[in-house]
């Protein structure tokens, strides 16, 4: 058994990020929300395009009103007014104002724009009550990007700010990675689908659903292949497929020293190498973590790297500890983002109760975690921390760690929280 930082250092060093070149696709600008960006985006634009008013006022030639002052005004003859999108007509000189409106072109001779605010106007005459700054609410050309220097990143995950960017930049199409494709099927004999009527020793097969939900949430394409039972030729069979189909597969179940765990022994029997079988975690103690040399094939002229299969628990809340902990991560890296944003996101937060482990395992405590007055606080989910009682992982938004040797953590006491769903915003 290992730690859980063992673990995740080696299941992130056998993911192979997806290649630019091999796995990206071209998609329409208004279909890559959510997706990875494969390759560096640069504009032929400037950012401003051109030099432009940040106020509605008027331009002017700074060495005109340097000196003004509401004792001491200077009075300009307007000689343009220019609305947003309008091609200046003609030049300011020497006390001269062109009337201007936020965004529009400064026109020629004009270095300064003066606030309406700080003057008064009689028919085609200004009255500059208040002497500006040099270059005052002028945004110059290029001040925010030059063209032909990077403008996105690859490994950028495209969110609104990134679709407006492109969009300004006249990006209609971008390159991106292609979402991985992963296979989730769930073992047992008790297992039963959404729709079957329970009987006696029944349990629905919850963990196909969370499962394909997470994947989705993680920017992959979920394949859910069911429910497997516990039959060897059965199973080898399913995870076979599975292997073919997808470049990461996940199996609930199956993967303990019960008298009906047979996945260990049949991923060898496909050629998978077998790299973790337990964790020093709680929930989620029996996870077994195989690599699986891909198949070479025509469109692929360089060996592909391996798949990697993840072996879940069974039980469902240990199921999902186990993808938020070590599964994402590792998709995060498969699908082309970058390093910083691999890992999982820990904050320093106060537990409003007191909490225990045995001590023996890294331990898992979910619940909610809150923002009060510029301070996280963790509060503990009621009821039994069960990991077969999913019903109070419902609301949780942070897993509170208990560490190893450590039995009881008094209420009031600093603790790292690692937040899950949508608790906190990874900078991506």
């Amino acid at each position: 058994m290992i730690s859980v930082e063992q673990a995740e250092s080696m299941i992130l060093s056998l993911v192979h990020p997806f290649d630019a070149d091999r796995n990206r696709e071209v998609l329409e600008l208004p279909d890559a929300t959510g997706r990875v960006l494969a390759g560096s985006i640069a504009s032929a634009l400037d950012f401003p395009h051109w030099d432009n008013s940040a106020m509605d006022g008027y331009a002017v030639r700074y060495a005109d009103v340097q000196a003004c002052s509401a004792e001491s005004p200077v009075t300009l003859e307007i000689i343009e007014t220019i609305p947003a999108g309008y091609q200046p007509q003609q030049t300011v000189l020497a006390g001269q104002a062109a009337r201007i409106l936020t965004g529009s072109v400064m026109p020629d001779g004009a270095d300064t724009i003066v606030i309406q605010e700080e003057t008064q106007r009689e028919g085609n005459l200004v009255t500059i009550l208040a002497a500006p700054q040099p270059n005052a609410f002028v945004r110059r050309r290029a001040a925010f990007y030059q063209a032909g220097s990077p403008l996105l990143s690859s490994g950028l995950r495209l969110q609104a700010p990134e679709i407006a960017v492109l969009a300004a930049a006249q990006c209609a199409q971008v390159p991106v990675y292609r979402q991985p494709r992963v296979a989730i099927l769930s073992t047992g004999d008790e297992l039963v689908s959404i729709d079957q009527p329970l009987q006696p020793g029944d349990i629905v097969d919850s963990n196909q659903y969370a499962l394909a939900s997470l994947v989705a949430q993680a920017g992959a394409i979920p394949l859910r292949l069911g429910v497997v039972r516990d039959e060897p030729e059965a199973l080898k069979q399913a995870i076979a497929n599975a292997l073919d189909r997808a470049d990461m597969v996940l199996s609930s179940g199956g993967v303990s020293v019960g008298d009906y765990d047979y996945v260990e022994d049949i991923l060898a029997a496909l050629g998978g190498t077998i790299h973790i079988r337990a964790v020093a975690v709680k929930p989620g103690k029996p996870l077994t973590v195989a690599t699986f040399a891909s198949t070479l094939t025509p469109s692929h002229p360089h060996t592909p790297p391996p798949l990697l299969y993840f072996g879940l628990p069974g039980n469902p809340v240990s199921a999902l500890v186990t993808f938020w902990r070590f599964v994402e991560p590792a998709l995060r890296k498969l699908s082309g983002l970058p390093e910083p944003t691999w890992k999982p996101t820990f904050v320093r937060a106060k537990t409003r109760v007191a909490l225990r482990s045995d001590g023996k395992r890294e331990s898992y405590l979910w619940g909610q975690l809150h923002l009060v007055d510029g301070l996280y606080e963790f509060n503990l989910a009621g009821g039994s921390h069960s990991s077969g009682n999913l019903i109070n992982l419902a609301g949780a938004s942070g897993l509170a760690i208990v560490p190893i040797g450590q039995t009881h953590i008094s209420s009031g006491d600093s603790i790292q929280v690692m937040s899950i769903g949508s608790a906190l915003s990874k900078a991506f």
